[in-house]
């Protein structure tokens, strides 16, 4: 039996997400055996259940918290505890490469079938990659990304609300410092400002 670990910010998406793995993967050789979890207990529920397989959605609601715990060994480790899988959107390119970043195995595009999943499932619990041909672009824009990764705090930290001198703290850095990486992210994506900039960069997956 293939334990899985389906890990959302959203109960009831993540319960019918576990409920459809159950059902699709029933009368098979090998069924799987199907826990939830959001991102506050990840970590715990992958040290206590020890699933072969995590399957992430890159979209909801949290991941980016999920992402930034990695920097610290969070999706990381999550990653070396069992198979990291997936589901991702071509179209969030930034989304795909923080994925890869994490050491993910699997990466499924959300208009799969549910058979498409399963089977991405088998190969990820084996070891293997899985990597659907519909986002291969998704890949190729993910590898062109402008930013730098100090960009990146300083346009994540600005998405959230931070000033510029709020950043300058969080970061460690003087304020002429911030903005001048401010200046650079909002050049480097083509943003006419620092709104523009941030909304751009959202949309890509970056932050």
């Amino acid at each position: 039996m293939t334990k899985v670990l389906v890990l959302h910010s959203v109960a009831l998406l993540r319960s019918a997400l576990a409920a459809l793995l159950t059902r699709e993967s029933e009368g098979s050789e090998e069924s799987f055996e199907v826990s939830t979890g959001g991102w506050c207990t990840a970590l715990r529920e992958t040290e206590s259940l020890r699933p072969d397989v995590c399957v992430v959605d890159l979209d909801c609601p949290g991941t980016a918290t999920l992402w930034e715990d990695g920097r610290s060994g969070g999706s990381a480790a999550l990653g070396s505890r069992s198979g990291l899988l997936v589901l991702a959107s071509a179209g969030r390119p930034g989304s795909l490469r923080k994925a890869f970043e994490a050491r993910a195995l699997g990466y499924v595009d959300k208009d799969s079938s549910p058979r498409r999943l399963v089977r991405a499932i088998r190969k990820v619990a084996a070891g293997e990659r899985f990597v659907d041909e519909s986002l291969a672009f998704g890949f190729l824009e993910a590898s062109r990304m402008p930013l730098t990764a100090r960009e990146l705090s300083v346009l994540a930290r600005a998405a959230e609300g931070e000033s510029i001198a709020e950043i300058a703290r969080g970061l460690h850095l003087s304020n002429g410092t911030v903005r001048n990486y401010m200046a650079s992210a909002t050049r480097k994506v083509g943003a006419r400002n620092r709104i523009d900039a941030i909304r751009i960069s959202q949309g890509a997956g970056w932050v």
